[in-house]
């Protein structure tokens, strides 16, 4: 059943065309189709829809998250790109200078132009 279905991540936005411009523009993604009420973006072999809502950055959870193999690099270049990266202290989290670690993972989370939490993450270790 659903075990051979690629699953495609969907993302909110209240403003189509600011999340446009934020996920083309300021992440460099390629913007593979485009409607009036949502757009589609390919990123490393897989796709993701964002889609018009009102109700668009009210999660307070993390939506996406961008597997890399070089989180400071990453980093480095979305800082550039004038992207913030989160700060955190929750019991079992908390990140410094942006970068939480633990469990063979360092991550860090940013938020997109609707306030969507997204994440990059890198393995780490055996």
């Amino acid at each position: 059943m659903l075990g051979d279905a690629p699953l495609q991540a969907v993302i909110p936005a209240s403003d189509l065309a600011r999340a446009k411009a934020f996920y083309t523009d300021t992440l460099g993604l390629k913007l593979s189709e485009e409607g009036e009420e949502e757009f589609v973006c390919d990123c490393g072999g897989t796709r993701f829809t964002v889609y018009r809502t009102p109700s668009g950055g009210q999660a307070a959870h993390t939506l996406a998250s961008f597997k890399v193999a070089d989180l400071d690099g990453e980093m480095t270049g979305l800082r550039d790109r004038g992207i913030t990266f989160e700060e955190y202290d929750f019991p079992g989290l908390q990140t410094v200078n942006g970068v939480a670690e633990g469990e063979g993972m360092r991550a860090a989370w940013f938020k997109d132009s609707e306030g969507n939490i997204l994440c990059v993450s890198q393995r780490v270790g055996p």
